[in-house]
């Protein structure tokens, strides 16, 4: 899949910044590209931070929460943090539940993704779910 625009899940951002081994060779590559932005949605941000002060993570890079603004803003690596408009929210209204996933911050990235048609790259197994409501996927399958 060619696009020139991708969302990133927090698995990814995490996996290129402690051990890009855990990405396969499609997502290195898509992620490698200079030609593609990256964007990493902002409720990803969110739960990176989250994730860290709780000492849930621990990514060498990432010495402090703000490091991970630094990392994905300043460290060329990304185009930007995506963050969520009333269009994202109206698509997030039109999602249905879908059966045992009902984590918020991969709903509202994948509504996202939706919206704005385009990919979105993940390792997260309940993804796949969400393809027969248009989320267009590249899946990091390890």
């Amino acid at each position: 899949m060619r696009s020139d625009r991708y969302l990133v899940d927090s698995n990814i951002v995490i996996y290129r910044a402690s051990d890009e081994e855990l990405l396969t060779n499609e997502v290195r590559s898509i992620l490698e590209d200079q030609g593609n932005l990256i964007y990493v949605p902002s409720k990803c941000v969110e739960e990176l931070i989250y994730l860290q002060q709780s000492g849930k993570i621990e990514v060498k890079l990432w010495k402090s929460a703000k490091d991970i603004i630094t990392y994905i803003i300043d460290g060329g690596l990304y185009s930007g943090i995506k963050c969520v408009d009333i269009g994202h929210l109206r698509q997030l209204a039109e999602l249905p539940l879908v059966k045992d996933h009902k984590d918020p911050t991969d709903r509202i990235a994948i509504a996202q993704a939706i919206a704005e048609r385009i990919p979105i790259i993940s390792s997260d197994s309940e993804f796949p779910k969400y393809v027969t409501y248009g989320l267009k996927l590249v899946f990091n399958k390890r």
